[in-house]
């Protein structure tokens, strides 16, 4: 015989026992919408729209939710909130922590979406995902999404130094090309706009056929000089910033950048983006490193088929360029070290090829061995230390 099993209500995800106000946080620069689920309320998702950074009005959408909350249930229930990491950056998960309320920010790319080629999104659909995918992580669900982890408002001030001196770096690269594409035109082809006697040398410069340089052609470079001085100027005053932050840092325990500059091969740019991008952080394991990096490797296998994609590019694009640059410099510089040993044995046996392959799997292996150092001390083998 067969037992007869009573249908309940409702589906069992959403008869589930609900401790908690669900909201989740859809950011744009006109709107802010919020999508809640609450005790009591039937378990239906509600959304309102308040102005974009309009604290005030979020707070008090909130405090609704709570009072319907409590006059539903006569409980008090306590507010989680999960946001997107995008354009806000953290200041509105401060803003929350701030007034004791659970909040989240979550890497947007980790959470699963559907796979048809056309696909309908809206603000409404996108602010239910993360509230669904707020509920799930709540529960206990292993990787149904990648939370970030906010630096502290003064870990985030401090990266702004390596940051901005990359921009100039890259303002000054388009203002030296500028001049002397300019220069170009008329045959001067030796001009070399970095040199102290700049002034004095455009003065004296001729043209290919030995004519001075047109007046409104030379008023123009001049006032190109004019902005690539204060862009060196700035270089100048970010740099002495960095090195005095180093200083500060090396007398502090432990001293990660401190230890990092004792390498041969890793100067105070090197160092200061190292720590300041993602050594200054906490890592469980190698994996967790090479992740934040974007180094982590993403296999593709199904079946018969096996295959490596390459590295996976979803971490710190900072810190991962920095890497590679470092790796080029490391075999240079430290050319009796296992790494850079491991390297060209990898790079003979295949004859040469996929080198640059070869070299961001160097940039992760670098990045491991100088995680452990300034975390346990352990020297990479071979490595050859700068003399006091």
């Amino acid at each position: 015989m067969f037992k007869t099993v009573e249908r309940p209500d409702a589906p069992a995800a959403i008869r589930m026992d609900i401790g908690a106000i669900f909201v989740s946080l859809e950011l744009s620069r006109s709107t802010w919408l919020l999508t809640s689920v609450s005790p009591g309320a039937g378990e239906k998702m509600s959304q309102h729209a308040t102005p974009a950074g309009d604290l005030r009005q979020l707070f008090e959408c909130l405090a609704e939710l709570k009072r319907k909350a409590m006059a539903r249930t006569g409980k008090t229930y306590p507010i989680i909130v999960i946001q997107e990491a995008g354009l806000d950056g953290f200041w509105i998960h401060r803003a929350l922590e701030r007034e004791g309320i659970e909040s989240h920010v979550v890497d947007a790319a980790s959470i699963a979406v559907p796979r048809r080629r056309r696909r309908a999104k809206t603000d409404r659909i996108d602010g239910k995902t993360l509230l669904r995918t707020l509920m799930a992580f709540k529960r206990g669900e292993p990787r149904v999404c990648a939370m970030a982890k906010p630096p502290s408002v003064e870990e985030e001030d401090r990266r702004r130094l390596g940051r901005e001196r990359k921009t100039l770096i890259a303002e000054r690269v388009e203002r030296v090309n500028r001049i002397k594409g300019l220069l170009f035109t008329q045959g001067a082809i030796d001009y070399q706009p970095l040199r102290r006697d700049r002034r004095a040398r455009l003065e004296a410069l001729r043209t290919g056929i030995g004519d001075p340089l047109p007046a409104r052609l030379k008023g123009l470079i001049s006032r190109e000089l004019d902005r690539l001085e204060l862009l060196l100027a700035q270089i100048k005053a970010v740099e002495a910033e960095r090195d005095a932050l180093l200083a500060e840092q090396s007398r502090q325990a432990p001293a990660a950048a401190a230890m990092l500059l004792a390498f041969k091969g890793i100067g105070p740019e090197f160092a200061t983006v190292l720590w300041l991008e993602g050594l200054f952080r906490s890592f469980a394991n190698r994996r967790q490193v090479a992740a934040y990096a974007g180094l982590a490797p993403t296999p593709w296998r199904s079946g018969s088929i096996a295959c490596e994609q390459g590295a996976s590019k979803a971490g710190n694009p900072r810190l991962r360029a920095t890497l590679i640059e470092l790796a080029w410099l490391w075999r240079r510089h430290q050319p009796k070290s296992a790494l850079t040993l491991w390297f060209e044995d990898r790079v003979k046996a295949n004859g040469g090829r996929i080198k640059k392959t070869l070299l961001v799997a160097l940039a992760r292996k670098l990045l491991v061995a100088l995680w452990k150092y300034v975390t346990t001390g352990l020297v990479i083998e071979g490595a050859v230390m700068k003399t006091a």
